[in-house]
């Protein structure tokens, strides 16, 4: 994983509702949030999975709307495959939308989060 310059800690709880995941973000004090985070200085953003299924999710990785437009510079994933980590240097002004891909132990099937988004704003 990476050093960051600055870091933010985001939960990613998923449960099951009808049969079907639900997701929703904490903060690092435990408050509810939208999942989408503002960077206004080079941080690396820790996603923690909560898994509350037991369907064993694990995060495999994120998929970009837009891949090529420099908001997010990179992303990693634990070897347990519980943490996702992005990092942005806030180089490049702009939103990126994306979704959190996971697996499960119950098929060979891949979940999509719904969309959070990272946007920019690099100091003037």
């Amino acid at each position: 994983m990476v050093n960051p310059q600055a870091s933010e800690l985001i939960q990613v709880m998923v449960n099951l509702v009808n049969g079907e995941p639900q997701f929703s973000y904490l903060d690092s004090g435990g408050q509810p949030i939208d999942g989408d985070v503002t960077v206004t200085l080079a941080e690396t953003i820790t996603y923690q999975l909560v898994d509350n299924t037991g369907k064993g999710l694990k995060f495999s990785g994120a998929g970009f709307t837009t891949p090529f437009d420099g908001v997010i510079d990179s992303v990693a994933v634990s070897a347990d495959g519980m943490q996702l980590q992005m990092v942005d240097t806030d180089q490049t002004a702009g939103s990126s939308k994306f979704q959190f891909v996971l697996t499960n132990t119950t098929n060979t099937l891949m979940i999509l989060s719904p969309d959070p988004e990272v946007k920019n704003v690099p100091p003037q």
